[in-house]
């Protein structure tokens, strides 16, 4: 088995918000110190086979494929990774036949988890947009519950934007190829969230 603690561009900066997490940043004030830039989490990557690229800037990880960065966690069978010329990222991830590829990514302030299934992933790097293709199914937990789930054959994420889109098919995770949504009212998240809090603090009471 690979175990590859990336050091070179193609894989740690690739994906490196993906899944469902949009980064916020205030804007600089020219009166105000520079802030100091956030560190990148490490990646780390764990297969059966690599073959890297040097010339191409490319790199594919074959069986079993379990990369983490940070709190993200992505599992596929096969994951390829590439840097154009103009220093753009891009990822495939892949699954074998009856399998999915699986994407999470945990909230811990939120005491949230979303998860994100289909037969395919691909982060487009210059456009921050994360696609899951094929039997696409995202699902956003509270307090380890269920609250919103989407549907469909297609669904995109805009890290920049946070925005979803989500597209049906012949081969949507929806009966009909349609896309749909089931969304919990906010009362409810925000009350599962009052609960997990309470009880974490009872448990730090101890």
């Amino acid at each position: 088995m690979t175990d590859l603690r990336t050091l070179f561009a193609p894989t740690t900066r690739l994906l490196g918000a993906v899944l469902l997490s949009a980064s916020v940043l205030a804007p600089a004030h020219a009166a105000e110190p520079a802030a100091k830039p956030v560190e990148e989490p490490s990646t780390l990557i764990l297969s059966d086979t690599l073959h890297y690229d040097d010339v191409k800037k490319q790199s594919v990880f074959t069986g079993n494929v379990n990369m983490t960065r940070g709190l993200m966690t992505l599992t596929s069978d096969t994951l390829e990774m590439h840097e154009d010329a103009q220093g753009g990222q891009y990822g495939t991830a892949t699954a074998n036949k009856g399998k999915v590829v699986t994407i999470r990514q945990e909230r811990p302030d939120t005491f949230e988890l979303i998860e994100g299934k289909g037969l395919r992933a691909e982060y487009d790097g210059t456009k921050s947009t994360f696609d899951l293709i094929g039997q696409a199914v995202v699902v956003r937990y509270v307090c380890g519950k269920p609250f919103d789930t989407i549907r469909g054959e297609r669904i995109r994420y805009n890290e920049k934007t946070g925005t979803y889109e989500a597209q049906g098919g012949p081969n949507s995770a929806a009966a009909g190829g349609r896309v749909r949504s089931v969304a919990e009212p906010r009362a409810k998240s925000d009350a599962a969230v009052a609960e997990c809090r309470k009880q974490q603090a009872a448990k730090k009471g101890r």
